[in-house]
């Protein structure tokens, strides 16, 4: 396991960044060779079903 001083500060503000404006979705986190080398943020937005009213 890599120790956290080894991971550059800029991508764990990334990381926090990402999980603070994150309502409902997934963060995940891509690592090669023990070095993470990506990160995509899937926001998912959710809209109440609104029923129409029969005639």
């Amino acid at each position: 396991m890599v120790s956290k001083s080894t991971i550059d500060p800029e991508v764990i503000e990334k990381i926090i960044s990402s999980l603070e404006t994150l309502d409902f979705g997934t963060v995940q986190i891509t690592v090669h060779d023990s070095q993470i080398t990506q990160i995509e943020k899937i926001e998912k937005h959710r809209f109440s079903l609104k029923r129409k009213e029969s005639k």
